[in-house]
């Protein structure tokens, strides 16, 4: 066994191996970026070498540099996680020549596999069904429309070495294939350092199934089930699960078998998942292989009761597979959730900066433990003050939960994202909390096309619907009411001028355009040592007992006796005195005031914003890497005005109706923040 590995890697997929590495024994070695010095993976590492400047392709995809530091600190390995150099063939030869074994599989399979248009070729000589498309690299745009028009739109435009969503769009339209082809070959330049191009048909209403294989060097490779991975937002995984919700065990074990079998005809070894289209009728369709650990392992580490990094490390030091096919187990259910650093308020745009305050929810199953089930976990690369920098991807934890059933699991997650605090950037939580709620999610009737669907004219607060409302305003009231009581007992107060309680109070529910709600409301039974009250808000009673502390952000306690988790902000961007209050994905906006200062509160006129029509605004913080307008010309709505990148994605911003160009506010190459004016028109 290794007594020192490299991490080839950052974020939370470093902490996690470096989690297993521990468990076992080994010694760890971080790399870091200029953005990462102090991050979370390098802390925890044993060692630590810094490997060049914030952007990854002068850093992490640089693979002289993590030879060297390989070499530097005698480490035999090298774990390359998920993404950067992970699924690079090239790399991992060069690995191994230089007597450092690679933990993944040995170039040879990565190379088969690894790549989308020579893993579409082997697929389709072994006998897998393939979708219909061009497996051959396309020069240009033009040949890109002029191929998507013979297989038919709709059309799906990869890039060979993507991964993670990067370089791949769905074109409907020769305009789309022509915008689409470009976009790809930038993304995948930017990202992976490999600008080859393919096209194949979009199937619709599919399934997104895979099958997570382990093999060893013995000859060994057994299946360990399946991920439902179709909750998917622009072709980004949002919401993984194990086991599947849809197939049935023999369309699992046909799968498995033919994955195995796929597996087996490139002599692959360590941990590698098949990726498969499933239609309506369960017949299944090979999309690709991934020839490394994926994001969403830790669902599969839950129902089978197995370390995959553990296992990997094994199989890479020559150890044979420490179980059969038919001792795999399938217990219980798990649901991982991606927490990104992006507002689903301003369109899921990326969201950058410092992490004020990083708070998970209570973990009872922890990395690397296979002996704690059925609880909560988080997997992160980050930490409280924290910096989420705009180079790398959004993703800054991964939640998972696992259930004795579906529906267990689902409520699991659901209180778990309502005690999950993040502040200072924006994140999906709230957009996970609807997801997890929808009926059609809850029933398990969903494809890829889900989120599409049912959110495809974006995502607003209304779409979380909160199931009980007035319980909201009550647990304001009953904040409120706890603060009073303290600053009540605060001693020096003058006579006559001492803080007053009071039982009545008016919750003003704060809504944009000035339309607030004022929901009066009656707080009593108030019992400070044990922090319970009654309140009652109209016709309804709320018996809310909780012994959180005023200064916490996220409270528990019991409403009617049944448990809940909510966050609770004092002060808010626009209100240092409003309450902000946050439940399953709802969050209010209150003032709790009493009856006269509502009365006066309610005729305060509304301060409506500047109008900002005339300007192009960046929606996010980002660089600018171009502007494609010059002062005094024309544009006409929908014509293309500036490119922003960050977090690997690039984001082209249109002009909103016809105009002239009057100034341009911010240069190539600029770093924006949110907000800021690009273009002003005339």
């Amino acid at each position: 066994m290794f007594t020192k590995i490299l991490i080839a890697n950052r974020g939370e997929i470093a902490c996690r191996v470096i989690a297993t590495a521990r468990k076992m024994g080994i010694r760890t070695v971080a790399v870091y970026s200029d953005a990462d010095k102090d991050a979370r993976h390098v802390m925890m590492a044993d060692e630590a070498v810094h490997i060049g400047p914030a952007a990854s392709r002068e850093s992490y995809l640089v693979a002289d540099k993590i030879i060297a530091a390989c070499k530097q600190t005698g480490a035999q390995a090298v774990h390359p996680g998920y993404g950067f150099l992970s699924e690079n063939a090239e790399f991992s030869k060069r690995v191994e020549e230089e007597g450092i074994i690679f933990i993944g599989p040995k170039h040879y399979s990565v190379g088969a596999m690894g790549d989308k248009i020579e893993s579409k070729k082997l697929a389709g000589a072994a006998g897998v069904n393939c979708i219909p498309g061009v497996n051959d690299a396309i020069d240009t745009p033009e040949r890109a429309v002029e191929i998507a028009k013979g297989i038919g739109y709709p059309v799906m435009i990869k890039a060979s070495a993507g991964g993670g969503g990067k370089g791949l769009r769905v074109a409907f339209n020769d305009k789309e294939a022509f915008e689409g082809f470009t976009s790809c070959k930038n993304e995948a330049r930017n990202s992976f350092g490999d600008d080859r191009v393919f096209i194949e048909k979009f199937v619709e209403e599919p399934r997104h199934i895979e099958i997570q294989l382990i093999g060893d060097s013995h000859g060994n490779v057994i299946y360990l089930n399946e991920r439902e991975c179709s909750i998917q937002r622009r072709h980004q995984k949002v919401i993984e699960e194990a086991p599947s919700p849809f197939i049935s065990d023999a369309t699992r074990k046909a799968m498995g078998e033919q994955a195995v079998a796929l597996a087996k005809a490139v002599k692959y070894q360590s941990a590698g998942t098949v990726e498969f289209v499933v239609g309506k009728d369960q017949s299944f369709y090979f999309l690709e292989m991934n020839t490394r650990l994926q994001v969403e392992h830790p669902v599969t580490e839950c129902i089978t009761g197995l370390d995959l990094v553990e296992l990997m490390i094994r199989v890479a030091a020559g150890e044979k597979l420490p179980l059969t096919q038919a001792e795999v187990k399938r217990n219980g259910w798990a649901i991982e959730c991606r927490i990104n650093a992006e507002d689903p308020f301003r369109n899921f745009l990326p969201s950058t900066g410092r992490l004020v305050r990083f708070a998970p929810p209570e973990q009872t199953m922890f990395q690397a433990n296979t002996t704690d089930w059925f609880g909560v976990r988080v997997d992160t690369g980050v930490q409280d003050g924290g910096e989420i920098p705009m180079f790398y991807d959004s993703m800054i934890a991964k939640l998972i939960v696992h259930g004795i059933d579906r529906n267990d699991a689902i409520a699991k997650m659901r209180e778990a994202l309502n005690g999950f605090v993040i502040r200072g950037i924006s994140s999906n939580i709230p957009f996970q909390a609807a997801l997890l709620a929808h009926p059609r999610f809850v029933s398990g009737d969903f494809n890829t096309g889900f989120i599409a669907e049912q959110y495809g004219k974006g995502f607003a607060a209304e779409d979380v619907p909160h199931e009980d409302p007035s319980f909201l305003v009550a647990l304001a009231a009953f904040v409120r009411r706890k603060s009073r009581e303290r600053a009540a007992t605060l001693s020096g107060q003058l006579p006559g001028y001492g803080v007053r309680v009071g039982q009545d109070y008016v919750v003003v529910t704060l809504a944009q355009g000035g339309n607030n709600a004022y929901t009066p409301v009656h707080v009593d039974e108030f019992v400070g040592e044990t922090g319970s009250a009654r309140v009652r808000v109209g016709a309804a009673s709320y018996e809310i007992r909780s012994n959180s502390r005023i200064n916490d952000v996220a409270i528990t306690g019991t409403v009617n006796g049944q448990l809940f988790t909510a966050q609770v902000e004092r002060g808010t961007p626009k209100n240092p005195l409003a309450l902000r209050l946050q439940h399953n994905g709802t969050r209010i906006d209150t003032l709790v005031v009493s009856p006269r200062m509502a009365e006066l509160h309610a005729l305060m006129p509304h301060k409506a914003p500047p109008d900002m029509s005339r300007y192009v605004l960046s929606p996010m913080p980002g660089l600018l890497v171009d502007v494609a307008v010059v002062p005094g010309q024309k544009v006409q709505a929908g014509e293309r005005v500036a490119v922003i990148e960050a977090m690997k994605m690039e984001n082209v911003l249109f002009a909103a109706a016809d105009g002239v160009v009057g100034k341009v506010l911010a240069a190539k190459g600029e770093s924006l923040t949110v907000d800021q004016p690009i273009v002003e028109f005339v």
